[in-house]
């Protein structure tokens, strides 16, 4: 049983195949076989002056380090409660939904240009607040650096380099394969950056803008999400004055096979609107949406 549902022939260890897509959607993978191929970019920006606003309240009330960071991954989670089919993933051509919710994160060990960088993964419930998506963030970074910052992704990457180029290679060539027919091992996928729900970096604490981040063709992640640097814009109201607001634009980029294109609006319309009334992040969602079988 995976989520309370008999697991069927076709099912992985991470997800379980959709049988009653539209065959065109079902098609697509065929098509389309490498995200390389299938991937859309979409860019957006929010006015921050309410999230600014609730973030400082919380910081008030004991959430130290709470910040732009949390508030995009409780509301992109609960984008998925709402719109699961964005938790959906490609594999051997065939269209799972996936059986958690894991967000990748790359970190920097120290900011120096001469450290180096490690992933991480957090898995969520779909019915996680702020504070849930804060308590669990903040559990997993204690946890690495409880462990001297070594993850699993850094052990079997350190494994892996040991072998010599050609052995590597093939290595790789046959992981890829074992993925494709849903074979590689549970250990290998926990430790995985490639494996998820979602890819997200902040890039404005570094100072940069957001980029659109192309999507890897190794492992499963179908979206990557890049926030960029805070940013003031001068505007004319209705009534002729002028208005400071501040920004962060951030930039998604979408493995388009995943669902079609009014779906993602929608969600994005969802996500959005979240954006503009964190407070609604207090509290769990009133439903969560289930996928179709």
């Amino acid at each position: 049983m995976i989520n309370g549902r008999k697991k069927r022939l076709g099912d992985r260890r991470d997800g379980r195949r959709l049988r009653t897509l539209d065959p065109y959607n079902e098609l697509a993978p065929y098509i389309m076989k490498v995200k390389s191929d299938a991937s859309n970019y979409f860019v957006d920006s929010i006015d921050i002056a309410e999230i600014e606003n609730f973030l400082r309240l919380k910081r008030q009330q004991g959430y130290h380090g709470i910040g732009i960071m949390h508030i995009f991954i409780a509301t992109y989670l609960r984008t998925i409660s709402q719109y699961p089919g964005l938790n959906r993933f490609i594999s051997g051509q065939r269209i799972f939904a996936r059986n958690n919710i894991e967000f990748v994160m790359t970190i920097k060990k120290e900011m120096k240009t001469s450290a180096g960088e490690t992933s991480i993964k957090v898995t969520f419930d779909a019915g996680d607040t702020v504070f849930d998506v804060f308590s669990k963030i903040n559990a997993e970074i204690d946890s690495i650096r409880g462990e001297g910052e070594v993850t699993d992704t850094d052990d079997v990457a350190k494994a892996l380099m040991k072998l010599p180029r050609l052995i590597l290679k093939f290595a790789v060539f046959v992981l890829t394969k074992m993925d494709y027919f849903g074979f590689l091992p549970k250990v290998l996928v926990k430790a995985s950056p490639f494996h998820g729900s979602v890819v997200i970096t902040d890039l404005g604490s570094i100072g940069l803008p957001a980029i659109y981040h192309h999507l890897y063709d190794f492992g499963n992640i179908p979206v990557f999400i890049a926030i960029g640097t805070k940013r003031k814009a001068n505007e004319t109201g209705l009534d002729g004055t002028v208005e400071q607001r501040k920004y962060i634009d951030y930039k998604f980029t979408l493995d388009e096979r995943i669902c079609d294109g009014f779906y993602f609006s929608q969600a994005f319309k969802l996500f959005k609107s979240i954006m503009r009334q964190p407070e609604i992040l207090e509290k769990p969602p009133e439903t969560v949406v289930e996928d179709v079988d």
